[in-house]
């Protein structure tokens, strides 16, 4: 075991991955001689130097059209776009063009490119960089959607994802970059699967990302009260791991789903939609979600923490559930 931070992890993970295979490299703002906008390939430029670890322009749309072409022509690019807001520049590129390529080739080309961006709020940087667009890629057919939550998903992830044929959009919470703890020396981590993190048996709480520890902080106020919650982590957005959802839900027979994105049209929704779908007769309660509110994110920090999903939401509708 080894101790580290998410951001850390994210930095080894990188490391291992320029060092294993010639074709990878780095690209987007400030990666280089800042190190990134959160420190995380921060001295990669030393080691690998500028034709590896490139600083691009600002333009999004530009650098990641530019991250599919080296995908088409053999290399495994691993593209950061500074926050997911930002992303938004380039979405003809990636909804329209690396999400498209195999549907449109009939099989003949793939994409193995991975986006990585920072997501969520928590840091007091506005609204223009504090949303979670997450919900919004998770419904686009050809490209996977990862959310780490965890240090050891932050460490691991990053090698399938450049496995994969496929894009692979991968979402940093920018409140877990400081978060630390104990990581495996082995990568055991798949791209495919959600995972329960805490067991549990009156209700199971579905997240994913930065509000997976304000999850587990809720399960435990709740143990204190004798409510045994389960914390199920999607970790991937897309696409969804059903039958470990289903597992859950049935076992746990309550769920409140907590999701960073704003209510309407959120991935809660679409959770809730398929445990309907699913489930509905395993249930003995109604389905709950607790989201962000339905403004963009303030600035000041009382109204931007009361504009999140929080660990008191969530007890309270667990209780509320629950009758309790």
């Amino acid at each position: 075991m080894s101790h580290m931070s998410y951001r850390e992890a994210l930095r080894r993970s990188l490391q291992e991955a320029l060092r294993q295979d010639p074709r990878v490299f780095l690209m987007g703002e400030d990666v280089g001689r800042y190190g990134g906008t959160y420190a995380v390939s921060k001295g990669l430029l030393e080691e690998f130097g500028p034709e590896r670890i490139r600083d691009t322009p600002l333009s999004e749309l530009g650098f990641v059209g530019a991250g599919i072409g080296a995908a088409l022509g053999g290399m495994r690019p691993i593209v950061e776009v500074m926050t997911v807001n930002f992303s938004l520049l380039a979405l003809d590129q990636i909804v329209n063009t690396a999400a498209l390529y195999r549907h449109m080739s009939g099989g003949q080309f793939s994409v193995p490119l991975v986006i990585r961006m920072a997501t969520g709020a928590g840091r007091q940087v506005a609204a223009q960089h504090s949303h979670s667009f997450e919900g919004w890629y998770a419904h686009i057919p050809g490209i996977k959607i990862l959310a780490p939550g965890t240090i050891e998903d932050a460490r691991c992830m990053l090698a399938p994802a450049l496995r994969d044929p496929d894009p692979v959009l991968l979402f940093e919470h920018t409140v877990l970059y400081n978060m630390e703890g104990e990581v495996p020396d082995e990568c055991r981590v798949d791209i495919s699967s959600a995972r329960v993190r805490r067991e549990g048996s009156d209700v199971t709480i579905i997240t994913y990302g930065g509000s997976l520890p304000k999850a587990l902080e809720a399960a435990e106020t709740l143990a204190a009260e004798g409510i045994r919650a389960e914390v199920l982590d999607l970790r991937v957005l897309r696409p969804l791991d059903d039958a470990t959802i289903m597992a859950s839900v049935r076992k746990c027979r309550r769920a409140v789903v907590v999701d960073e994105g704003w209510r309407s049209g959120s991935l809660a929704a679409e959770v809730m939609a398929r445990i309907v779908e699913q489930a509905f007769y395993d249930l003995d309660a109604p389905l709950a979600r607790v989201c962000s509110e339905e403004v963009p994110i303030p600035y000041a920090r009382h109204l931007e923490e009361a504009a999140l999903p929080q660990p008191e939401k969530i007890v309270a509708a667990v209780r509320t559930m629950l009758g309790a």
